[in-house]
């Protein structure tokens, strides 16, 4: 089971930090995923970190403003949102995968958690 929490209403300019509490896995042997889903938009993978935390991905659009993390003592996954404007609100997701990522695409993550929604006014 994933759970995200931390979502909410932040102004322009604002952080939120995410969290995705994982259960039933064992975090040492999967990687996890943030996606995000605007309304009439497709889901998109935001960012990505391995099952070491060694290795990171993150889309064009949130690139030195987001700042994925892992603690795998806590079976947890963190999304560290800085610098949010308009075109991040979203129903943000997190997701476990056994594979190795190289690009953040849904089809690889077969577990998903229920979204926590963020929204950023102007």
């Amino acid at each position: 089971q994933l759970v995200e929490s931390g979502g909410g209403v932040v102004q322009f300019g604002g952080s939120l930090r995410l969290s995705c509490e994982v259960s039933g896995f064992n975090l040492d042997n999967y990687g996890i995923g943030w996606f995000r889903q605007a309304p009439g938009k497709e889901r998109e993978g935001v960012s990505y970190i391995d099952n070491t935390g060694a290795r990171t991905l993150y889309s064009d659009s949130v690139k030195g403003r987001f700042t994925i993390s892992r603690d795998n003592a806590k079976n947890a996954v963190y999304l560290q949102m800085n610098g949010l404007v308009p075109e991040d609100t979203a129903v943000y997701y997190c997701a476990i995968s056994a594979f190795r990522i190289e690009t953040i695409t849904s089809d690889l993550f077969r577990f998903w958690g229920q979204g926590t929604q963020v929204t950023v006014s102007s």
